[in-house]
């Protein structure tokens, strides 16, 4: 089948890391990898964060542009044509301006990943945005939910010819052969690196240092570090770089590690070596760094919000925390640090379960299949 594909928040080959691109990235992988040919349709961002209706409105003209481009583009037959639109990540901030208006020309069926519904963007500063998500909402033949979070809010306003499925958050999910080895040997490395003691709790957090909710988590980070001060068996790894990468590095004392960005294959050597995940999940989808952590077996203090449930599960492969509450963030980190035998615990269960219920393979093939039955209904009618 041929797949247009298009992501309005973050394009799969942004130069910029997050969340979005590397699942925006797997979605595409994962289908390519069931046989579809996919086309990247556009690098339009959409996102408005202000609330400016005039820069909303300059966003939509240009929207139609790109629309009308690439009908004419796809009016020669000779050119290659999508045989369905496949949109991932919209909401308030970031609507499909391009998909709903391509699929309805060329009659095709229209598919979202990833979609919510603020019922309470109504009216204000992003009323006309979310109107668009609405109108492409209801426009869907096929939504992919895969924040758990976002269920209750799409299913308000879904249509009647709408289909609603759910599909957890996956990786590829290498095979390390023996672990302990691996552990061992990255743990030896690192701490020639940065002079960290071989017996003390390794505490990590990957995050990228931008405004916003981001930001919020590093401060309640910060907070709650400074609560575990008498304890001297941590140490805290940060990985990641961004527009705020000085003012969060000023929250935190000397002790801390800053490796700034790195790469994939050098953020799975510090995935194998750390003993906690740490991450306070302000306003948080569901955090694919979390993801990572939880696939090589760390154990994670995160905060409860969003669909990070969909990931961890309390008690079992982790702790939530209030969300924002830095006292109990503190306090289940200390937990943590306190207890081998429950990270130890924790620490299978995480192996297990995202091996069991977040790996590539089953979920591309789930994919698939509702696709392909999506094209096929609508074949049909």
């Amino acid at each position: 089948m041929n797949i247009g594909f298009y992501a309005p928040l973050k394009s799969p080959d942004s130069k910029i890391p997050s969340g979005d691109r590397e699942m925006a990235k797997l979605l595409l992988k994962s289908l390519q990898s069931e046989g579809h040919n996919i086309k990247l349709m556009s690098h339009f961002k959409s996102r408005e964060s202000l609330g400016l209706r005039k820069k909303q409105e300059d966003l939509k003209t240009q929207a139609e542009k790109i629309s009308r481009d690439l009908l004419e583009k796809f009016s020669n037959n000779k050119n290659w044509q999508p045989d369905l639109w496949f949109t991932y990540h919209v909401f308030y901030k970031a609507p499909d301006l391009i998909g709903p208006k391509i699929s309805s020309t060329l009659k095709i069926p229209y598919v979202l990943a990833e979609a919510s519904h603020a019922p309470k963007r109504a009216d204000g500063r992003w009323s006309m945005f979310n109107r668009e998500v609405e109108k492409a909402v209801t426009h869907a033949d096929l939504i992919i939910g895969i924040n758990s979070n976002d269920r209750a809010g799409i299913k308000q306003i879904l249509g009647k010819k709408t289909r609603y499925e759910e599909l957890k958050p996956f990786l590829e999910i290498s095979r390390v052969v023996n672990r302990r080895v691996e552990r061992l040997t990255n743990r030896q490395s690192l701490q020639k690196l940065y002079g960290l003691p071989s017996n003390s709790v390794w505490l990590l957090t990957v995050g990228m240092m931008r405004e916003g909710a981001k930001f919020g988590s590093y401060k309640i980070l910060a907070k709650a570090i400074t609560k575990m001060r008498a304890g001297e068996d941590w140490n805290l790894i940060i990985i990641g770089d961004g527009p705020l990468r000085s003012e969060i590095e000023g929250l935190f004392d000397d002790r801390i590690i800053f490796t700034g960005e790195l790469a994939t294959e050098q953020l799975e050597k510090y995935y194998l070596s750390a003993d906690i995940f740490l991450w306070p999940a302000v306003n948080e989808a569901y955090g694919m760094a979390l993801l990572e952590a939880q696939s090589a077996g760390i154990p994670a203090v995160v905060g409860d919000s969003g669909g990070v449930k969909d990931i961890l599960r309390d008690n079992k492969t982790g702790l939530l925390a209030v969300e924002g509450d830095v006292n109990d963030f503190a306090n289940k980190t200390w937990l943590l640090i306190n207890n081998t035998n429950l990270r130890k615990e924790l620490s299978r269960n995480a192996l297990r379960i995202t091996s069991q219920e977040h790996s590539f393979g089953p979920n591309s093939k789930r994919l698939s299949s509702w696709i392909l039955e999506t094209l096929n209904n609508f074949k049909r009618v």
